[in-house]
């Protein structure tokens, strides 16, 4: 697992309708700018899209061009074995810790390959150096102790 780092998150702030995600994530894919994770939420009212990007300040301009609402957020960004109890290793760790994680979400990674998990935490500076000492105790601190869970 490597170590947690900072990145920023955009939320964007979707009204329910065909073409506007398309919309969005064709201004992105028109300036290049590559999505390393993202999710979309919705309600009745609008849909939430959140996601990290290689480029933060190249997907900031676009989508202040696109004249959507948007928020900005610190989340920690990790790579993780794409395995059984992956997240659950990271969420323990920072449970342990007393860390709350106010949401998540991961990317889907090849058999045997990465993920990438993008956490929204309350403390960033304590998960992350939560996380560094436990990724210097172990080559891969998110290996499960003692065997699978049953």
């Amino acid at each position: 697992m490597a170590e947690a780092s900072v990145q920023i998150q955009f939320s964007v702030f979707l009204v329910n309708k065909p073409g506007i995600l398309a919309q969005v994530t064709s201004a992105l894919a028109d300036e290049k700018i590559n999505l390393v994770a993202m999710t979309l939420v919705d309600s009745q009212e609008h849909g939430v899209l959140r996601f990290v990007a290689e480029d933060s300040l190249l997907a900031r301009k676009t989508l202040m061009l696109l004249n959507l609402p948007t928020t900005e957020t610190e989340v920690l960004r990790m790579e993780l074995s794409n395995r059984p109890g992956a997240l659950s290793d990271v969420a323990g760790m920072l449970g342990e810790n007393h860390i709350n994680i106010n949401y998540a979400y991961c990317t889907s990674g090849a058999p045997g390959g990465k993920t990438t998990a993008i956490l929204k935490v309350a403390d960033l500076t304590k998960a992350q150096r939560v996380l560094k000492v436990s990724s210097t105790k172990h080559k891969e601190p998110n290996l499960r102790k003692g065997g699978p869970r049953r």
